[in-house]
């Protein structure tokens, strides 16, 4: 079998770590690999398939001779650098939000549309993490009965807003353990434990944040029809990893909910896990370093005479909402021969 020559950017990140177990646990066929950071990680030694490697700087060349580049540093860094690495004749693999709604670009969930996945199109966006585990469970719902409109509401960990995210947690539930005065928010807008936040980056001129319209447009362009109709809700929970979601749809097909659990248990990436007489159903708890998307609380909405299923979904957001979902894309990549 080819083996190929990767490259991390962001190796030291909370997403660039999960890349490299990623890489390791799933076999994936390296030649080489090179992990690149900023200034401050230069140095860093770190471990893949028990042999240790040397953090190197980022630069505009650094794509050279790299045949796959997972990117996960922000979307500053990738508008600066992805390009380069893209005209050097690297397929990237970006994490960030710099181009998952540009017109020429992949957006890639690869149970969803690995038909957008081409020889050409080099730079490839990986979608945000509320939204490819929606699409997972969407997918073979929609093929059946076709949805019309989606209402979604998430309750996202602090693992989502990276390492920062995840030290704030701790230290304020840490402070609250001891007795001691709660520090002051410094990464959220307010106090996340014992909190929930309804805002999950900035507010829009619509009422809605950049995840919540993320969301809507990225499922659009992922699913590949513009008539879906999305409304979602992000909400930051005080729960350090994985992210839940309560979805709501309407289809233009009737869809029982047995049928939608037919149709969910044989589709890829899913455990159906739906057994409330049991009190089995997704719970953070269960979802963490699983590189599966649970979907359960599949019923039929008794509000309205229409088509209309709601269900419960949880994942890891860390691996498939974003490492593992980078490395399945590369996956991909080899599988059709496109790399």
């Amino acid at each position: 079998m080819r083996k190929f020559k990767l490259a991390i950017v962001g190796a030291t990140g909370a997403v660039g770590l999960e890349m490299i177990k990623m890489l390791e646990s799933r076999n994936f066929p390296v030649e080489s690999i090179k992990l690149l950071a900023s200034e401050r990680s230069v140095g860093k030694k770190l471990t893949y398939n028990s042999k240790e490697v040397t953090v190197e700087l980022l630069a505009k060349d650094s794509g050279k001779g790299v045949d796959i580049t997972l990117f996960s540093a922000g979307s500053d860094v990738s508008k600066e650098f992805a390009p380069f690495f893209a005209a050097d004749g690297c397929f990237v693999i970006d994490n960030s939000s710099a181009w998952r709604m540009e017109k020429d670009i992949p957006l890639v969930t690869p149970e969803v549309n690995p038909h957008d996945l081409k020889k050409d199109k080099k730079l490839i966006a990986n979608p945000n993490c509320s939204t490819i585990q929606m699409v997972v469970a969407l997918k073979p719902l929609h093929d059946f009965a076709k949805i019309k409109r989606i209402i979604v509401s998430t309750y996202q960990s602090v693992s989502g807003a990276g390492q920062k995210g995840i030290n704030e947690l701790t230290k304020q539930v840490k402070a609250w353990a001891k007795g001691k005065s709660i520090p002051a928010a410094n990464k959220f807008q307010y106090q996340i434990a014992f909190n929930l936040i309804p805002q999950i980056d900035v507010f829009t001129e619509n009422g809605y944040t950049k995840e919540e319209m993320k969301m809507t447009n990225e499922t659009k362009k992922i699913i590949g029809d513009n008539s879906i109709e999305v409304s979602a809700t992000c909400v930051r929970v005080p729960v350090f990893r994985s992210h839940s979601e309560n979805v709501w749809i309407e289809t233009e097909k009737p869809i029982s909910p047995q049928q939608a659990k037919d149709l969910l248990s044989k589709a890829k990436g899913i455990q159906l896990m739906d057994e409330p007489e049991s009190k089995k159903y997704p719970m953070p708890l269960f979802a963490e370093n699983m590189q599966t998307t649970y979907v359960g609380r599949i019923r039929s909405d008794i509000s309205t005479k229409n088509n209309a299923l709601t269900f419960w979904i949880v994942s890891d957001n860390l691996l498939k909402g974003a490492a593992l979902n980078a490395v399945q894309i590369a996956e991909t990549l080899v599988k059709q021969n496109l790399v």
